[in-house]
């Protein structure tokens, strides 16, 4: 199996506060909730030069002015921000001139909003073919926030309330962006109690880690499999390898889910996980560059 060059920085947010519907999972953009510890990693990954460029790339036409002076971006000497790419529909995603920005860029970073947005504008286009290649053949940093964190899988939770999120069929799941594969990512984990949309999503889909990202938290993923942990708080890991009985699969909508055996960890910035041997570490694994 090949395996990619590149990394994903996928990050938990903290850019509202919770006040949106649950259930529409929107999420205000706002560059700001990188905490510089988050957005030096980035930049650092990147191993950028004077003429280095990180597009960022929202779906969320109505956030684009609060994403015209990522001050924090512009505070590193080296970096460009290019001008904000708004995707508000496929045929954006179909631009010549957006398509050859990606080609140029040395980094990209996908904000908030909605991540069935994400999903349904890129899935089959240029753009996300060109994405995976270069994540893949190149040292190529793919970083998101909330929705753009939690599209990043191939398998992508785009709905459902924390209340109700071990009731069957409350939890809704499509196919993401797919840069990574066997992985689940939610985002707002503790703030906003979303370990049941996590436990559901596992449950149905066993073969699948489950990664919930606390706010000003994120994972820096290497090789596809290793994670390290960044920011301030907690990140979750749900492995649902080694259930032994789940009552999924027999129940009807809205009827409550039981689960056996299923094995979680906590991590905090420094501890380390192995997705494909399901391991973790305190320290990062060292890689060969």
């Amino acid at each position: 199996m090949e395996l990619p060059k590149g990394k994903l920085i996928a990050i938990g947010g903290n850019e509202d506060k919770g006040s949106e519907n649950e259930p529409n999972n929107e999420q205000k953009n706002n560059i700001n909730f990188f905490e510089l510890q988050i957005l030096s990693r980035i930049l650092q990954e990147i191993k950028g030069h004077k003429d280095s460029t990180v597009e960022v790339i929202t779906v969320h036409h109505q956030s684009l002015k609060r994403l015209e002076k990522p001050t924090l971006l512009h505070s590193v000497n080296w970096v460009t921000v290019s001008s904000i790419n708004a995707y508000k529909t496929r045929d954006d995603a179909k631009n010549p001139e957006f398509i050859e920005r990606i080609k140029k860029c040395d980094g990209v970073m996908f904000t908030g909003g909605n991540q069935l947005r994400l999903s349904t504008i890129f899935g089959g286009t240029e753009i996300l073919q060109i994405l995976h290649q270069r994540y893949y053949q190149e040292n190529f940093v793919i970083a998101g926030t909330s929705a753009g964190a939690m599209a990043m899988p191939n398998t992508m939770i785009y709905h459902g309330s924390s209340s109700g999120a071990l009731l069957k069929g409350e939890v809704k799941i499509t196919t993401g962006l797919a840069f990574i594969k066997d992985v689940i990512i939610d985002s707002h984990f503790d703030k906003r109690g979303r370990f049941g949309r996590v436990a559901q999503a596992v449950a149905a889909n066993p073969s699948c880690i489950g990664i919930g990202l606390g706010e000003d938290t994120g994972v820096l993923i290497t090789e596809g499999r290793y994670l390290e942990i960044i920011g301030s708080t907690l990140v979750t890991i749900v492995d649902g390898h080694e259930i032994k009985h789940s009552n999924i699969a027999d129940l009807q909508d809205g009827s409550p889910i039981s689960i056996e055996n299923l094995r979680v960890h906590i991590l905090t910035k420094g501890n380390c996980y192995d997705l494909k041997n399901r391991v973790f570490t305190k320290e990062p694994v060292l890689i060969k560059q």
